[in-house]
């Protein structure tokens, strides 16, 4: 677990444009495109679809930084990600960026037809 003791804000920064990263490559855009493009809007869709496969990335990419490549694996640097995040603009942006690629955008009613 060397890989814990290491992590900085900065390591966290790296791992989540790397991420991006490869979520962007033009393989794994096809794929998640797809997956999209067969959800339509419907959240349980997404979830089920596009969901497991920017998981499978984000393993992928974690494993190189030497966290287990599994999901204990990225459950751990999700905890760690949410942590800094509190206090690193940077990092809550890059977690929002690629947490947009599976959640579809949420409108939010500003009336109240209570």
């Amino acid at each position: 677990m060397s890989y814990l003791s290491n992590f900085t804000a900065e390591t966290g920064k790296s791992i989540l444009v790397d991420v991006l990263k490869t979520v962007n490559q033009p393989e794994h855009a096809k794929k998640l495109s797809e997956a999209k493009a067969n959800s339509g809007k419907e959240m349980i869709k997404m979830m089920q679809y596009v969901f497991p496969l920017v998981m499978q990335l984000q393993i992928a990419v974690i494993k190189e930084y030497g966290f287990p490549a599994n999901r204990e694996g990225l459950v751990q640097f999700e905890q760690i990600i949410r942590e800094f995040e509190r206090e690193d603009v940077d990092i809550a942006r890059l977690r929002s960026q690629i947490r947009s690629i599976y959640l579809p955008p949420i409108n939010i009613n500003s009336t109240n037809d209570v």
